[in-house]
């Protein structure tokens, strides 16, 4: 990550979030009413655009989605 990544917000980590959710069958909407938390914060997140998440959001989303923290984050390594 550069400087300038740091400056634009740019955390170097990928959310994998529309991935999980494609092969799930599962809408941003529906996992929006599992884990309680808006469409518009989970769509931060799953654009990549988010600069911090509650460790109890991370769980609500790994728990409704069956998969594990590393499952849904990854370090960017472009």
């Amino acid at each position: 990550m550069t400087p300038a990544d740091a400056e634009e917000g740019a955390s170097g980590i990928h959310c994998r979030l529309d991935e999980l959710l494609a092969e799930r069958g599962m809408t941003l909407t529906r996992l929006s009413e599992l884990v309680g938390v808006s469409v518009v914060n989970l769509s931060v997140l799953k654009n990549d655009r988010a600069r911090a998440i509650r460790y109890s959001t991370l769980r609500a989303i790994c728990d409704a989605l069956g998969c594990e923290v590393g499952d849904l984050l990854e370090v960017d390594r472009r």
